[in-house]
């Protein structure tokens, strides 16, 4: 189930994002949160961000909050 809401996701997170190109498989990418891409509050298939690594997808879930 996708993060919908911004307000729930920081830069420094420690998050797993479904990158487009595995939207019909399901498969997970973990990373920590360097942007956060969406502009809204809340997104219907969630919130895009990049990771640390360049990584571009939208969050699936948070697993912990890293602050820088």
């Amino acid at each position: 189930m996708a993060i919908t809401n911004r307000n729930l996701i920081k830069i420094g997170s420690s998050v797993q994002v479904v990158q487009k190109q595995d939207q019909r498989t399901g498969n997970l990418t973990k990373g920590i949160v360097d942007r956060i891409l969406t502009n809204s509050l809340n997104h219907p298939r969630g919130i895009k961000v990049m990771l640390e690594d360049g990584v571009v997808g939208r969050v699936m879930s948070i697993d912990q909050i890293n602050y820088k």
